[in-house]
């Protein structure tokens, strides 16, 4: 019995350990390719503060770049998946085929474009004459970088939703481990600053892309990459992308969100609130990242049983995704509100921008539990190949909800900069309510009318 294979027969608790562990784990250890970067940043002298909000202002580039990766693939793999689960393995491989052509396309389109247009982008990110010569060296580096980025994130899809779960961790182990090596060396030991940080990260993520090419070009995996499957055609690749643009709006509009965010911060708080902010998306990075860790290494067990019609196997999954989730999500929100100096101090020691996270922080956090619930459903959809719903509740969060409160509430209340912190915990209980109460309604719908299950 193959790998993939497995995914309809094996025992489910252990599959869901099998594959949920390492995903998280690898999604871990991805958040160190920036994480570090902040806190070491930060940490750098007479300069630390402006060169870590200078650095936290590309994030909006970066959100861009990892949302054309997703729009690709995040629909393509778990139709790939679902494909394999039909029994349908040549259309699997030129899912794949399809999604690798596309991706090198807009891989060089966003260089060309993104590079040339960084001084503009940063301006209009919130970029002042303090930090504009920390972020845009930063910015371009990473740039030049793309091809090695969208590789290493979209690509490796590919390879978890087979049920190689051990080999997707690894592509961010061994980014992440060069990462944390050279970023010292680079930053400090040759006093590069910035840019050492930058060329870090790139490095690693060509290291990192190089691993995941190797494995899905050997015969391993079930499906890999054929010369055959790489031409596009837009029946295959439009489906996929159809899925994916959930995905996408979820990251673009997250791009959105931080633009957002940054303006209205810049604008009523200054520099120190952006670089508030910028302390507050990473830490708001070690709740969602492994979340969807969660849901994107136990997606092949939604995708593969729904495809071959076990109805009973994707419920049991769907269990294990949502609890997990959920008591997750809660346990992050319980340390957050009670040690926000202790988790703001690993990325500055500046006093006042302590002083500022703390408040901050636990404004913007209030009702994080209510994430587990929020992401743990989405996904689901996601993996169940439900495009129009997923794109709905990607939508609802960001869009409907929570960038009008950035802009309203402030009109409303005497406390501008409290009044947009404000708007997170509000958009993530409404967000969540909707979502959950949604999927848990129709649920047993899609199943139904899902494919049957398969001869013997």
């Amino acid at each position: 019995m193959n790998r993939t294979d497995e995914l309809g027969t094996g025992n489910m608790k252990s599959l869901f350990i099998k594959l949920a562990v390492p995903a998280v784990v690898a999604q871990v250890v991805s958040l160190l390719y920036n994480i570090v970067d902040r806190i070491y940043i930060g940490h750098m002298a007479d300069v630390g503060q402006a060169a870590l909000t200078g650095a936290g202002l590309f994030v909006p580039i970066l959100l861009l770049i990892n949302a054309f990766a997703m729009l690709i693939c995040s629909g393509g793999a778990p139709m790939m998946s679902i494909r394999l689960g039909e029994g349908q393995k040549e259309k699997a491989e030129k899912i794949l085929g399809n999604s690798f052509s596309a991706l090198l396309i807009l891989s060089v389109i966003m260089t060309v474009v993104m590079y040339a247009a960084a001084p503009q982008l940063l301006s209009f990110f919130g970029a002042s004459s303090n930090t504009m010569p920390y972020a845009l060296p930063y910015a371009r580096i990473y740039i030049l970088g793309t091809v090695f980025v969208t590789i290493a994130l979209g690509m490796n899809l590919y390879i978890s939703m087979q049920g190689f779960a051990k080999e997707s961790m690894m592509t961010n182990i061994i980014g992440a481990g060069i990462n944390i090596i050279l970023d010292p060396i680079l930053i400090f030991g040759f006093n590069m600053g910035v840019v050492g940080a930058a060329v870090a990260t790139v490095l690693s993520q060509a290291v990192s892309a190089v691993w995941v090419l190797l494995f899905l070009l050997s015969k391993r995996p079930s499906i890999h990459i054929k010369k055959e499957a790489l031409r596009i055609d837009p029946k295959i690749l439009f489906p996929c992308i159809g899925l994916g643009v959930s995905s996408f709006i979820m990251l673009s509009t997250e791009s959105l969100l931080s633009i957002t965010f940054n303006h209205s911060l810049a604008m009523y708080g200054g520099d120190i609130a952006v670089g508030a902010m910028t302390i507050i998306t990473s830490v708001s990075s070690l709740i969602t990242m492994p979340l969807n860790g969660i849901t994107q290494g136990a997606a092949p067990l939604l995708s593969y049983n729904f495809g071959a019609g076990s109805q009973e196997r994707v419920r049991k999954a769907f269990r294990m995704i949502f609890s997990t989730c959920v008591v997750y999500a809660a346990a992050g929100w319980i340390v957050i509100m009670l040690l926000p100096r202790t988790i703001a101090s690993a990325f500055t020691s500046n006093a006042e921008l302590l002083d500022y996270c703390v408040w901050a922080m636990r404004i913007y956090f209030a009702c994080s539990f209510s994430i587990g619930f929020q992401i743990s459903c989405q996904q689901s959809f996601v993996a169940l190949g439900q495009a129009k719903v997923s794109l709905f509740m990607a939508l609802l969060r960001k869009i409907v909800l929570l960038i009008p409160l950035i802009l309203i509430l402030p009109m409303f209340m005497e406390d501008q900069v409290f009044a947009v912190f404000l708007a997170e915990p509000l958009s993530d209980l409404i967000a969540a309510s909707v979502t959950t109460g949604y999927f848990l309604t129709h649920f047993s719908r899609i199943l139904a009318k899902g494919p049957k299950p398969r001869k013997a």
